[in-house]
């Protein structure tokens, strides 16, 4: 995967500084700078942007005005915030921010951060995606469907599992696979719904069948074999 990032920070040595690092990061093909908030939004609104870097004080239109009007995008790229602030952590995640990076910024910290803003689902389109209000502290934050590796039930509820964490929500395993299944999401088990674009491998033959999602292997209800097997090759 090859993407287009955007940089933007009011200031020219950490401008550059995050710049030359993403640039030479082989996932990145395209880093556009920007040294103000107006400036980001005249490039995000040209779209192509996968994920947009934003401080958090700039002059004019800040970080968090800008994440907020991203909302208005009908292809949002992913937001994470490089900031010497490190009051703002809930403010930004309730944006739906993916990462909160502080300054001075190390270089496997800054990849880590592209890697979770890359898993949310790059391009996504957000008038077809739903997003799920669930509580992170005090707050509440909203995750996107696309964002979800695979869900696992807990009684009346459903713990959501993504890149940057997982999140317990009050809504049955069953209505998340009944809502989801035009969304690429698959039951496997009784207990497990899986995106089909996660699984790495599947071991439906034997006595314990199996899907695995990279290091994670989560079990088939064998009543479920033909039902995964056809799913998995569309």
């Amino acid at each position: 995967m090859s993407v287009e990032v955007l940089v933007a920070d009011d200031e020219a040595p950490a401008l550059r500084e995050l710049a030359a690092l993403l640039s030479a990061d082989p996932r990145v093909d395209v880093v556009h700078t920007a040294s103000g908030g107006a400036e980001a939004l005249q490039v995000l609104e040209r779209g192509g942007v996968a994920v947009a870097f934003l401080d958090i004080h700039m002059p004019g239109i800040s970080g968090f005005d800008l994440a907020r009007a991203l909302a208005a995008l009908r292809v949002r790229p992913a937001v994470v915030f490089v900031t010497a602030d490190d009051s703002g952590a809930v403010r930004a995640f309730d944006l739906e921010a993916v990462d909160y990076v502080l300054k001075p910024v190390r270089v496997e910290r800054l990849s880590r951060a592209l890697g979770r803003a890359l898993a949310t689902g790059v391009g996504a389109d957000a008038a077809d995606d739903e997003t799920i209000p669930v509580t992170v502290g005090s707050a509440t934050r909203w995750v996107r469907r696309a964002e979800v590796r695979w869900v696992q039930a807990n009684g009346d509820y459903s713990r959501l599992y993504t890149p940057t964490g997982d999140h317990l929500v009050r809504v049955t395993l069953s209505e998340l696979a009944d809502r989801w299944a035009d969304a690429g999401f698959v039951r496997v088990h009784r207990s497990y719904l899986v995106h089909r674009d996660v699984v790495r491998e599947v071991r439906l033959s034997g006595t314990a069948p199996t899907v695995l999602l990279g290091d994670i292997e989560l079990p088939v209800s064998r009543r479920l074999v033909a039902a995964v097997r056809e799913a998995m090759r569309r």
